[in-house]
């Protein structure tokens, strides 16, 4: 059985609130759990000490035992010190597509020939 370490989602509409749980990987977001191992309150201010609580002591004992963490929960437990968590990093996201640097690459042309005709003139 595939266990992840994942966020449920709970709270009114507009208004978030997450436990962080233990369940088989198959089962649906907010579905059937097996353990209950923190809660995360995205309303909170960034700087808060409970807007993200964790049973360390459990994330450890269901780590060895397997369980593998989603990446926003692996952010949770690499502040906390728990685990290791590689620093992603995608410089290319940024970069417009390819339709948008054609756009592009043709009004620099336009505004470079319109520049050229303009200093003859």
């Amino acid at each position: 059985m595939a266990l992840k370490i994942r966020l449920t989602r709970g709270g009114a509409k507009k208004r978030p609130y997450y436990r962080i749980v233990v369940a088989d990987a198959r089962s649906p977001r907010d579905g059937r759990f097996i353990e209950k191992i923190g809660v995360y309150d995205p309303m909170k201010p960034k700087d808060s000490g409970d807007r993200v609580v964790v049973d360390i002591e459990k994330a450890k004992e269901w780590l060895a035992k397997g369980a593998q963490p989603t990446d926003r929960v692996a952010r949770f437990l690499d502040a906390a010190g728990v685990i290791k968590r590689a620093p992603r990093n995608n410089p290319t996201k940024a970069l417009p597509g390819k339709k948008a640097q054609e756009r592009a690459a043709e009004r620099a042309a336009q505004t470079e020939a319109a520049s050229a005709e303009s200093a003859e003139a």
